[in-house]
């Protein structure tokens, strides 16, 4: 990485990743800029960074989405302190990507602001809604590299006479997974798509948030089964599917978990449905029945229709 400059996106907090109400990293305002307390963990690419953009809490006397803001803190400034690196369960400790910082009496100018105070959630979401997409456009790639290798696998392994393929339980397991995969690809697509036609993240968090749910779903699922049809080469360390499965659960926790998520898609759609005016539901018959007839009154008064029909009675 000679010559690349690497940032690091500091959020989460040890104590807590998914509420920011309970940060306690905490920015304080000084005569010359500000005074930055607190720890971080498992800030992405840290090891590497040439700078840290961390997110702070500087007004308590706000809600949290009103009260942090973001900073610029280069690695090298006095009090920034790497507690351990750490990284994914397959990876050894020295290779890890992420680390646990702690910063200590870090004194910032006023130029180290990134964006306006208490801006930081503005800011975050903005990163945030595009990069729950490139996860799961990341996902479409992996979980098909994942079901090529199945596919080749059910296609050369023979078992009890015949290839796994000629199983109608794999074939069954073949069917589910091309639907699941072809499903997840296009409301990718389409979410992309919506993007790109609207320019505005938040008329498309929805779709968002689906799209980071069945990422992990997608995932774990393409992944176990490759392991099971891959049999003791399938949870050995000559193939990856190990590693892809552990990716899969972190998709369920990166940028929000898939519970988050989930929650906000149905507020959503739940927001944009209004309740049934009358005493029975709008797609009940008898009430439609009147409606029509009300509505296509006229019409049914023409030459030709059925003198003295009336619909039944709601």
């Amino acid at each position: 990485m000679d010559g690349d400059i690497v940032s690091c996106f500091s959020m989460t907090e040890p104590q807590g990743g998914a509420d920011p109400n309970v940060f306690t990293c905490r920015a304080d305002p000084t005569t010359e800029g500000w005074v930055l307390r607190g720890e971080k963990w498992f800030a992405s690419n840290a090891r590497w960074a040439e700078f840290l953009i961390v997110m702070a809490v500087t007004d308590t006397s706000t809600a949290i989405h009103h009260g942090a803001t973001m900073f610029i803190v280069p690695t090298h400034t006095p009090g920034v302190e790497f507690i351990r690196n750490t990284g994914m369960a397959f990876e050894q400790p020295e290779h890890g990507a992420h680390a646990y910082l702690h910063f200590n009496e870090v004194q910032l100018s006023h130029d180290h602001l990134l964006g306006q105070a208490g801006a930081a959630f503005k800011i975050a979401q903005t990163r945030l809604g595009g990069g729950r997409v490139h996860h799961a456009m990341r996902t479409v790639g992996l979980a098909q590299r994942a079901f090529d290798a199945i596919l080749e696998r059910v296609q050369s392994r023979h078992t009890q006479g015949s290839r796994l393929a000629d199983k109608q339980l794999v074939q069954d397991t073949i069917a589910e997974l091309w639907m699941q995969l072809a499903q997840f690809r296009l409301l990718v697509l389409q979410t992309a798509w919506k993007i790109d036609r609207l320019n505005d993240y938040k008329l498309v968090r929805g779709d968002i948030a689906a799209v980071k749910v069945l990422s992990e779903r997608v995932m774990v699922e393409m992944a176990s089964k490759a392991i099971h049809l891959h049999g003791a080469l399938g949870v050995s360390n000559e193939m990856l599917f190990g590693e892809w499965l552990l990716w899969g659960h972190a998709l369920g926790l990166a940028d929000g978990p898939s519970e988050v998520h989930k929650l906000m898609l149905a507020k959503q759609l739940l927001r944009a449905q209004s309740p049934g005016a009358g005493l029975f539901p709008s797609q009940h018959i008898p009430s439609g029945a009147v409606l029509g007839a009300a509505k296509y009154a006229a019409a049914l008064r023409l030459p030709g229709h059925r003198r003295g029909w009336v619909p039944p009675a709601a």
